[in-house]
């Protein structure tokens, strides 16, 4: 007999109604059961009066009288599988798929997998004593910012601290001051935040830099070659230009512009075991859009032996629709209390397994303050949301997977890059190159006064300081992944189909995805369940 994936979901969901969670074996197990309903009824009699999971001994000894079933189906009974996709670049057809490197991810992942199998590591080894999870720059509980105009020059002198510190080896740098004080036709070079910059009516391009000590002016000339460079300065960010002083000394003439930049080798994390980890986002419970079907086949997928390895699940933000994030947002929701959105999305994360470790981060429909850096949720929701021991961190945060270095940040400046850069380097339809631009920038969101709220603290919780393995945003809704310096960056689409106000600003989402990486290689294959 084979049983319907979607009755994992069903399992899940009638032991969460009684209180337990449990392993994912357990619950296939259950699935797999000729009477579920007895099964369940049998475990959590079975189950010890303070138990919180189900575990797959609690299952086996009840189901002693028949045959396990061993996690799934027989081979020539295998249902199909969800589809793979290939690329990144747009559009994203049913395919065999290929992984972030490149490489086909069908019969390679097949040989891949096969190897390890070999070597003795098994994809379906799960053990929860090997996992090793952290988090950091999780400025939850850490916000000392008042809105007082001190707080923001705060945080705009950290922000020049720490990533001029990063330019300092490239260019003999001297305070705006300094430069001020040479002599015409001499060499320099500062680093500074962009106060401004514009072309002149010749067609050069005027930049303004600001340090601690005031302000001096570069002037790149249009035949320098560096106008690819000039398109991709953003104001606020902060870079190095070099070239030579005026004959007055009024003005630099620059011949290089340097960003602060992602090192172009080094060496990533890998985690020692072979073992996966989930990347979605924007899930949007809460609204008429949210597509439940594509989420439950999610789930579903998580529960069967081929999701063996995916041991972590990272959100990155938009869990819920949200109330009144845009114009008549009231006429699409399907649940108008925000914290009976949380309540269901609640619910929905029970369905996946009970022992995957979860990490979240809010985004700007989450019910958190707008400005980022945005803290981890409140008391109240975080009980709500207290299933499998998530781990709610702000955004963003640098989480620590098994050796991986993951930068989740949830995305709303990709919105501005996207407006500012040429579309060759920045679209929605391939949202990683945006990202490039960030870890270029090494600051999540560089402009200051625009679409991005940035809240001021005594820390720029913003800037990258520790170049990530991975990259993950989300907040535009659309599907794509690519390698920067070594960085995978990767946007993991949506579970909400097109509402009336996207489709209003010419907005099609990438639906019912899930990006899947491979910890042990930082290879990514992309599962397509809508």
């Amino acid at each position: 007999m084979v049983v319907p994936l979607e009755s994992n979901t069903r399992v899940v969901s009638e032991l969460a109604s009684r209180g337990y969670n449990a392993d994912r074996e357990a619950v296939t197990l259950l699935a797999g059961a000729d009477d579920p309903a007895s099964a369940i009824d049998g475990v959590v009699e079975r189950a010890a009066a303070d138990a919180l999971r189900i575990t797959t001994e609690d299952v086996r000894a009840v189901l002693a009288a028949e045959p396990a079933r061993d996690a799934g189906v027989e081979a020539g009974e295998r249902t199909e599988s969800p589809l793979e996709t290939e690329g990144s670049a747009g559009a994203h057809p049913p395919a065999t798929g290929r992984d972030a490197s490149g490489e086909a991810s069908g019969d390679g992942q097949r040989e891949r997998d096969g190897q390890r199998e070999r070597d003795g590591a098994s994809p379906s080894d799960r053990d929860p004593s090997r996992r090793e999870l952290s988090v950091g720059n999780d400025m939850t509980g850490q916000s000392t910012g008042t809105g007082e105009y001190a707080d923001f020059v705060r945080t705009f002198r950290d922000r020049y601290e720490r990533l001029s510190t990063m330019l300092r080896g490239r260019v003999n740098h001297r305070p705006a001051e300094a430069i001020a004080s040479m002599a015409g036709g001499s060499d320099a070079a500062m680093i500074g935040l962009v106060n401004d910059v514009r072309s002149t009516r010749s067609g050069h391009w005027l930049i303004e830099l600001e340090d601690s000590t005031g302000t001096f002016p570069a002037l790149v000339m249009k035949d320098k070659g560096l106008a690819d460079v000039v398109d991709e300065i953003l104001l606020d960010e902060c870079l190095a230009v070099q070239g030579t002083l005026a004959d007055d000394a009024g003005i630099l003439f620059a011949d290089a512009i340097h960003f602060p930049d992602v090192p172009r080798t080094r060496t990533g994390g890998r985690a020692d075991r072979h073992v996966q980890a989930a990347l979605i986002s924007d899930v949007h419970v809460g609204s008429q859009e949210f597509m439940a079907d594509a989420w439950s086949r999610f789930t579903d997928w998580l529960h069967t032996p081929e999701a063996a390895p995916v041991e972590y699940l990272l959100v990155a933000g938009d869990m819920v629709e949200g109330v009144g994030v845009y114009p008549n947002q009231d006429e699409e929701l399907d649940v108008v209390d925000i914290y009976e959105q949380y309540e269901l999305f609640a619910e929905y994360l029970k369905e996946v397994p009970g022992d995957t470790e979860i990490v979240m981060i809010p985004g700007n429909h989450d019910a958190v303050r707008l400005a980022e850096p945005q803290p981890g949720f409140d008391e109240e929701i975080r009980s709500i949301l207290d299933v499998h021991d998530a781990q709610i961190v702000s955004n963003p945060a640098t989480v620590t997977v098994e050796g991986v270095e993951v930068l989740m940040y949830h995305g709303v400046s990709l919105d501005e890059v996207i407006a500012e850069q040429p579309e060759a380097k920045a679209s929605y339809d391939e949202p990683h190159r945006a990202m490039y631009q960030l870890l270029k920038k090494r600051h999540v969101a560089p402009q200051f006064g625009g679409h991005t709220r940035v809240a001021p603290e005594s820390r720029d919780y913003l800037v990258i300081d520790s170049v990530p393995d991975v990259f993950h945003t989300g907040h535009v809704h659309k599907l794509g992944w690519g390698k920067y310096h070594g960085v995978l960056a990767v946007n993991s689409g949506c579970w909400q189909a097109q509402t009336d106000f996207q489709r209003s600003v010419n907005i099609s989402p990438d639906v019912g995805y899930a990006p899947i990486l491979d910890l042990d290689t930082l290879e990514m294959t992309v599962r397509k369940f809508s």
